[in-house]
């Protein structure tokens, strides 16, 4: 696999760049947060994720106060350098609403009932 260096990532206007947060065990998508150059160098010498609270206006150290900490395994650039996926073991559940993915609601779906994409099915 090729390596990227932090100097190479694209971080946008504001200076941030996404990060999608995967369980390196059952690849479930656990959370998208959002890194700066700070964060993500942080994030490479802790071992741990710290993000960047676009909120808060402040670094975030996930679990930090609540335990729930990310272990990286392995961080990954996608093709043009503006996206991060950060594989990790984490600690407890990802999200603030103590599921273990940010990622437990379905949108409605007016088409379910004919199968994906709206297809028949």
């Amino acid at each position: 696999m090729d390596t990227v260096s932090v100097e190479k990532i694209k971080f946008d206007a504001n200076g941030l760049v996404p990060a999608i947060v995967q369980d390196a065990e059952t690849n479930e998508v656990l959370m998208l947060a959002y890194m700066n150059e700070e964060s993500l160098r942080l994030t490479l010498e802790k071992g741990e994720t710290v993000f960047w609270s676009r909120s808060r206006s402040e670094l975030w150290h996930k679990g930090a106060t609540s335990g729930n900490v990310q272990r990286v395994v392995e961080i990954r650039v996608d093709c043009d350098a503006d996206t991060l996926l950060i594989l990790v073991h984490p600690a407890g559940p990802a999200c603030h609403t103590g599921k273990k993915t940010c990622f437990y609601r379905e949108m409605e779906n007016p088409f379910k009932h004919k199968g994906h994409y709206g297809h028949q099915g």
